[in-house]
């Protein structure tokens, strides 16, 4: 990354401006905006996130928001209510509360001197998350939004579930927010009510993972604020962008295909990462990119924005399997329109362990002797990476040759000519099972001449969802059912002399939860299909002339490291108890953050076990140390949650303890039961 220090407006900052709330609670924003902003007022750029704004992300916060800002914009980062040195607790995620604030934020950012009355909303994950929400309820001001990796259906594309079934991100996100959440404010800026604000944090702050599994279908808890439920309701420019590694890879052609407003879209091969900041690379000028939008929708510069093709993507080329990649080799592709045009979908019947290709022949369908039959064991979903990639540690799918050996596997032949695709795979399937509940989970991999296999994308299906109504209804063992597979979207070529895989399985755990039992499925051939969105590797690719730059950001604030990262990924298995683990090590050491000396010190751990093929062993571990040290000053919070089942409850058994140097001052445990609700 380009770091740029003369640009074309000198600025300044305020590192804790006061917003003021109806209710008498109070946010703490930092606000950088052009010195000129007092004698010729600017539109306003808010980031809203609980990601504390004086340390945690502050590095991050410096290269983005000064750039913006020495464009000509004020950009204003706000700490949620309960989070870094706003007052009050922050409960959950996405509540009516926290968008009334954002509304009464962007009030209070277009009547300040410095603000010209219009204002945008911009951010990654839970900051694109509120800007897309916010943008749905219309605040005058609010004239363009920018999002990157985000999702307009809380319940079928988030950390949460996936096809019905439950991720184990669900335990991991709660862990984490379980202790954001719960961290104190820095008394150097709230002054002695620090001590007051962070035991009222722990006092009022539960284990979010609870309420997360008293939702287990869709309800009106995810129907709020899942944008998918009215999209007329965003009447504002949208610029939205994601990537092929990321858990939100779905959310950016939804947008496209259903929004009716100007939009563009990006989606590269990154991951849960701002595209400037993108890995895998390559990593693109993407806040040059932004400035235009905002100079745009915000400043009325008639600067060619809305030129050239709605969509944007990464078409990857075929690499060999890693859990990692610094660059993914590929190039960009243009789509005018979503759907595109250049687009059509192609149907593979799945025949006895091959996939046919166009113009095959093939036997009729529907017979009583075409079965194909496979019962997965727990440790397929061991390689699959997590649900999200933040390829740190690294977290991207393995070799699938290991997990292909307890799954059900069509092959094509080897490909004659390159094949492309853009877009979402289904897998239409023409199925029984031995079980009243039942998962299956589909991965589309691209397999070399010498036998490694890369998975391109996957989909997970809990079949009691099977009609999508969010009422999930049990299958009755033996009777045949018709169920369609959605898998993520992606842009993957698949080159001459590979063969293109379709696996089939009954578990994929630690990625999502397994059902009660171990399940039989059967597979009739001829009358199941695989659907590929092709693009014709001859399609003009109908990109804009102006390429995109270098990343560029401004110069990050200054830091020393105390103590060095750690990271791990490991599995583990013992073959005497037949135990296996899954563990994640994320440490992101101790940091000083040398302006406020401040040091700051973060660590993850997570943990998935099981045991043999016992549905009801598996269970998940999330737990977090938060530290926060300066001069006399030292606090820390820590947190674990312990998710595990029988065939009908889930069992939740969490801690909660805070810290003043080593003296434990708070402590509080949960110990939980939960229904399972046809999961």
């Amino acid at each position: 990354m380009r770091f740029v220090s003369n640009l074309p407006y000198a600025t300044k900052e305020e590192e804790h401006a006061v917003i003021p709330l109806s209710d008498g609670t109070r946010l703490s924003a930092h606000v950088w905006r052009p010195v000129s902003s007092d004698e010729e007022p600017v539109p306003a750029v808010l980031e809203y996130i609980p990601y504390r704004k004086r340390d945690l992300t502050a590095v991050r916060d410096s290269v983005n928001h000064p750039y913006i800002a020495g464009h000509g914009y004020a950009c204003v980062r706000v700490d949620l209510r309960g989070t870094g040195d706003s007052e009050g607790v922050l409960a959950d995620e996405y509540l009516e509360q926290e968008q009334a604030d954002a509304e009464e934020v962007l009030a209070w950012l277009a009547e300040q001197p410095w603000c010209d009355g219009a204002t945008g909303m911009m951010g990654i994950s839970w900051g694109a998350f509120a800007a897309l929400q916010t943008a749905a309820r219309q605040p005058p001001s609010l004239r363009a939004v920018v999002i990157a990796s985000f999702t307009d259906d809380r319940y079928a594309d988030d950390m949460h579930y996936m096809g019905g079934a439950m991720l184990s991100d669900n335990l991991a996100e709660a862990g984490t927010m379980f202790a954001y959440a719960t961290c104190p404010p820095d008394p150097a800026v709230v002054g002695d009510r620090w001590r007051d604000m962070w035991h009222e944090r722990m006092e009022h702050t539960r284990p979010w993972v609870l309420e997360w599994l008293r939702h287990q279908r869709r309800d009106d808890y995810w129907r709020h604020a899942s944008v998918c439920e009215d999209y007329a309701a965003v009447r504002c420019p949208v610029l939205a962008s994601s990537g092929w590694a990321d858990g939100y890879s779905n959310a950016v052609t939804r947008l496209l295909g259903n929004l009716d407003v100007p939009r563009k879209g990006l989606i590269g091969p990154w991951s849960h990462k701002f595209p400037h900041l993108g890995e895998p690379g390559p990593a693109i000028g993407y806040l040059q990119e932004v400035v235009r939008w905002w100079d745009h929708w915000l400043k009325g510069v008639d600067n060619g924005v809305m030129d050239g093709p709605m969509l944007q993507a990464w078409m990857q080329d075929s690499v060999p399997p890693s859990t990692s990649y610094e660059e993914r080799p590929g190039r960009w592709v243009g789509e005018p329109d979503w759907p595109s045009p250049h687009i059509r979908p192609v149907a593979h019947p799945l025949l006895r362990h091959r996939i046919a290709m166009p113009g095959e022949a093939t036997p009729a369908a529907g017979g009583s002797e075409d079965a194909m039959t496979v019962q997965s064991p727990l440790s397929v979903g061991q390689f699959a990476g997590k649900w999200a990639s933040y390829n740190a540690p690294p977290d991207l799918p393995y070799d699938q040759r290991e997990e292909d050996g307890g799954s059900l596997v069509f092959d094509t032949g080897p490909l004659d000519e390159p094949v492309e695709i853009l877009g979402s795979p289904t897998v239409e399937l023409d199925l029984s099972v031995s079980e009243p509940v039942a998962t299956v989970a589909a991965r589309l991999s691209d397999v070399a001449p010498d036998g490694r296999a890369t998975r391109v994308t996957y989909g997970v299906l809990n079949l009691t969802h099977r009609d999508g109504t969010g009422e999930p209804e049990p299958l009755e063992p033996g009777r045949r059912y018709r169920a369609t597979v959605q898998l993520n979207g992606v842009a993957q070529v698949f080159p001459r002399g590979h063969r293109i895989r379709l696996s089939l399985s009954t578990s994929y755990w630690p990625l999502a939860w397994p059902p009660p039992r171990p399940v039989l499925l059967s597979v009739h051939e001829g009358s199941s299909t695989l659907t590929l969105p092709v693009r014709p590797v001859d399609e003009p690719d109908e990109l804009p002339q102006r390429p995109f730059g270098e990343p560029e950001g401004a110069p990050p604030l200054t830091t020393t490291r105390l103590s060095p990262p750690e990271q791990r990924w490991e599995v583990k298995r013992d073959l005497i108890g037949y135990d296996s683990a899954l563990e994640i090590v994320k440490d992101r050491g101790t940091v000083r953050i040398d302006g406020i000396g401040l040091d700051v010190g973060c660590r993850a751990y997570e943990r998935y076990t099981a045991t043999a093929d016992d549905f009801t062993s598996v269970g998940g571990e999330s737990a977090w140390t938060m530290r926060f040290r300066r001069d006399d000053w030292d606090v820390r919070v820590e947190t674990r949650t312990e998710l595990r089942c029988s065939e009908t409850e889930f069992f939740v058994d969490a801690t909660l303890d805070g810290y003043e140097g080593e003296r434990r001052v708070f402590s509080r445990t949960w110990n939980e039961t939960l229904p399972r609700d046809g999961l």
